[in-house]
């Protein structure tokens, strides 16, 4: 008899491995001051984890909120701060404004870690911040060498319960290494091999509520300690997620993170994942009028506040400028904010006074545009400003670091004709220029700036030249031919003014163009549902008109009409640049359906009308190149795409198709390649059969239900950049670098005719992310964007007394040697340096 029962408690062991082995939950809250946060919250923590001893939090709170919370509810603040460093809070996400992070620049990221762990230590200086989780997929490839650097040591890479947006790829078992593309590792939690979407939702994977059935196939993986995990939104009142005292879900324990991996997990791992970009498989309303117009302003602010803290920078090197830091401080206040997560997924939902979130971006950007120009205005005027004589000099600043040699243009005052002056440069030469033939008083010409520098102009008096032969003319069909000494576009009339040719003098006069291709170069394309007809520009001829023909700036405006509505495209080449600028705009007639298909009110259908981009409004760039290779950035990386395409159409089965600055495609065996630059976060769309398409508009209905509408004319820039050799060879990130950074003029009467590098870096690959001025220091962030790990030599042409090498909380790494104002530095493809420039009194 004892055997028999032996046998049987043996077998409903085999048969229920979730009673044999202990099983973990984290809990916590998510949210914010300005997503959802009721004031009565922090009181319900302190009593719920008073009433819980077993209980335990992650937080991941709007650092801001705890300025409102210690004015509305200073007795709550006071309890909660008592017990906010305790070892049952984790702080997981301390980012300012809780960003996806995949969206935006890398050093926005940083800048989001920085403000909102200072914030945060602010209000509770004993919590320290140990382990990255996030409710939504915030999540970007190279987080684990920003967050090493700050201080981090361990990351989750679970959302299971907040989905909408994406997840991570199902990869692993308990832990894993997650490696970052500069090759820094760091012990992680991720969205295990087994842990699959919930049946039933489109929001949740089966790790959000330890399910029997997520349990189980977690121990039949052989997952020793089973995790899962809900970030409640902050408000709800349901305190312990999945029970509690003797009712908790499968008799699972509540854990932090951080003490999850450090006391409970089996702690390491000799499991290595190189985690790629296209393993965050996120998805958002991209190609909506209302979503392309958030991103379009936070990727200005973003050119814009790094452009103004280092001219700022220069100016305190040069003269002893200091912006306001309160100003810089707000800058980025109001750039985090329009970075949050919840305005770019709930454009629509309002916030204070009734706006959306989408109606305050527009104001956050605005304020923080305002303060950038205004610093950029007084650091320039700190050289040498304009009194009540005409200016006599054009100063321009060029803010990245590699030497630039471009054409630029600056806008002389009233009563100063452009084809009455000419520019001579500091040697005293007469550098080329030309009268914008549109705008009068524009003044065109080319400018050699040296890197992280300036260089300076002087204008005098002097009838301009007229002895040019046109760059710009047309055949017998009224085709549009342009050239200057990179390119010869032939923009055909007939066809919707899509270019026919496209030929890369500077290249071998190699053909981009690919003419037997059933699609065109330039054409635009989408599926407008209410027609039921795929509808594009071809279908109309165009009306071609000549805007400037020079030889420094060549440029034409296409007018045609898609579908009955008007468009027009501007078309610039200017002298010895790579990049063929294009500025595209849909003046729509009213709001019209783009997309696969007239998408219902059933928002929870796992198929939704607005995940395949070949629907949505696109421009198209069929090319001559063979068996090319995808190449696209993200945040401090390039991804080598691993897609055989960028197609689907249901949440389960999301695909990283996001273009964040560029996507490059580049011959696997032949020489040549072709970067489009967009100047928004957006989506492209490749494929077998399909060209490479940016997208440019989508119109239906998305997320939650609302109808993401038509309401203004679309408006987008783009370039595309012919080149030979893989994207690293050819210094795409680079000159991307510089389509964001443009260089800054300025005029005056009282500068020195000089030209100036403040910093000087060998051709190396490397980047300069930022350099600002700190407590009287000079601090500079260097990426490794296209460079070798060898050494590289930096000058600094200013008086220093020292460098040190410093992480991104400000700890000191190291004291470089200093020989005769220059360092020799090494770092990974894709690694981070940040250097405090001590400067000598000297």
């Amino acid at each position: 008899m004892r055997k028999v029962v032996l046998f049987v408690i043996l077998g409903m062991l085999l048969l229920s491995p979730v009673r044999a082995q202990q099983a973990y939950f984290a809990d916590g809250y998510h949210g914010g001051i300005y997503g959802h946060y009721p004031m009565w919250n922090t009181q319900f923590m302190v009593d719920k984890l008073a009433q819980h001893p077993e209980w335990r939090i992650g937080l991941e709170i709007e650092p801001e909120t705890w300025d409102t919370v210690m004015v509305k509810e200073p007795e709550a603040y006071r309890n909660f701060k008592a017990i906010a460093g305790s070892r049952r809070i984790d702080w997981t996400n301390p980012t300012y404004a809780q960003p996806y992070c995949f969206n935006i620049s890398g050093e926005s990221i940083i800048r989001q870690f920085q403000y909102g762990m200072k914030k945060v230590n602010q209000h509770f200086p004993d919590v320290r911040f140990t382990t990255y989780s996030a409710e939504e997929p915030c999540f970007t490839s190279a987080l684990p060498q920003i967050l090493q650097q700050l201080g981090f040591k361990y990351a989750v890479l679970k959302n299971p319960d907040t989905c909408w947006g994406g997840y991570t790829r199902a990869y692993g078992g308990e832990l894993v290494n997650w490696v970052g593309p500069d090759g820094t590792a760091m012990l992680t939690v991720p969205r295990y091999a087994c842990e699959e979407p919930e049946e039933n939702s489109t929001w949740q994977t089966k790790a959000w509520n330890n399910s029997s059935s997520y349990l189980d196939a977690c121990f039949a993986y052989g997952i020793k300690n089973p995790v899962g995990m809900c970030y409640q939104d902050a408000g709800w009142k349901n305190g312990p997620w999945i029970g509690h005292g003797d009712n908790i879900h499968n008799n699972s324990q509540y854990v932090t993170w951080t003490g999850y991996i450090e006391h409970i997990s089996v702690g390491q791992t000799d499991d290595n994942w190189r985690v790629s970009q296209e393993d965050m498989q996120v998805s958002l309303m991209w190609g909506s009028q209302i979503l392309q117009r958030i991103a379009q302003e936070v990727r200005a602010s973003e050119n814009n506040i790094v452009t103004a803290e280092k001219i700022a920078a220069m100016a305190n090197i040069e003269n002893g400028y200091r912006q306001p830091q309160t100003e810089i401080d707000e800058a980025w206040r109001t750039l985090m904010m329009a970075q949050h997560h919840d305005s770019w997924i709930v454009p629509y939902n309002r916030l204070k006074e009734n706006r959306t979130w989408a109606e305050e971006i527009t104001r956050w950007t605005g304020n923080t545009d305002a303060i950038a120009n205004k610093i950029v205005e007084e650091a320039a005027c700190s050289f040498g400003s304009a009194t009540n004589n005409k200016p006599l000099y054009v100063r321009v600043f060029n803010t990245t670091g590699t030497e630039r040699d471009e054409v630029v243009s600056v806008e002389l005052p009233a009563g100063i004709a452009a084809n009455n002056v000419a520019i001579y440069n500091a040697n005293n030469e007469k550098v080329e220029s030309y009268s914008d033939k549109t705008i009068k008083r524009r003044l065109i010409f080319r400018v050699k700036v040296p890197s992280f520098g300036y260089s300076t102009y002087r204008i005098g008096w002097a009838e301009s030249e007229s002895n040019y032969r046109s760059g710009i003319s047309f055949d017998s069909d009224g085709n549009c031919i342009m050239q200057n000494d990179m390119y010869k576009l032939i923009v055909d009339r007939s066809k919707g003014g899509v270019i026919k040719s496209l030929v890369a003098k500077q290249l071998g006069n190699k053909e981009f163009a690919d003419a037997g291709n059933s699609f065109a170069l330039g054409e635009i394309r989408g599926f407008f549902y209410e027609e039921g007809n795929f509808r594009t520009s071809v279908e109309a001829p165009v009306k071609i008109t000549v805007l400037n023909d020079n030889p420094l700036e060549t440029s034409i405006r296409i007018e045609g009409e898609i579908a009955s509505h008007p468009y027009s495209q501007v078309i610039t080449l200017k002298a010895g640049q790579r990049n063929i600028d294009f500025r595209l705009n849909i003046d729509w007639k009213d709001n019209v359906g783009i997309g696969e298909y007239r998408q219902q009110d059933n928002w929870r259908e796992n198929r939704r009308a607005f995940y395949d981009d070949r629907y949505k409004l696109s421009v198209l760039f069929p090319t001559r190149l063979s068996n090319p290779q995808l190449y696209k950035d993200a945040p401090f990386d390039v991804c080598e795409s691993r897609l055989d395409n960028t197609f689907y159409n249901t949440w389960d089965n999301i695909k990283h198709t996001i273009i964040l600055h560029w996507v490059d495609l580049a011959e696997k065996e032949n020489d040549y390649g072709l970067a489009l630059f967009s100047d928004h976060t957006t989506t492209y769309s490749y494929g077998e059969d399909f060209p490479l398409a940016l997208t440019a508009q989508y119109s239906g209905k998305g997320l939650w239900g609302p109808d993401y509408k038509i309401t203004r004319p679309l408006e987008m820039k783009y370039a595309l950049v012919p080149h030979r050799g893989k994207w690293d060879e050819a210094s795409v990130s680079a000159e991307n670098a510089n389509w964001n950074e443009r260089l800054i003029t300025t005029l005056g009467n009282t500068l020195p005719m000089e030209d100036k590098s403040f910093i000087d870096i060998e051709s190396t690959g490397y980047e300069i992310t930022a350099v600002t001025e700190s407590e009287g220091d000079i601090l500079i962030r260097l990426f490794n964007a296209e460079g070798d790990d060898g050494l590289k030599q930096i000058r600094f042409n200013f008086p220093i007394a020292k460098v040190e090498e410093v992480d991104l909380n400000g700890r000191l790494l190291s004291v470089p040697k200093i020989e005769k104002n220059q360092l020799a530095l090494s770092m990974p493809r894709f690694g981070l340096r940040t250097l405090r420039i001590k400067k000598s009194n000297i």
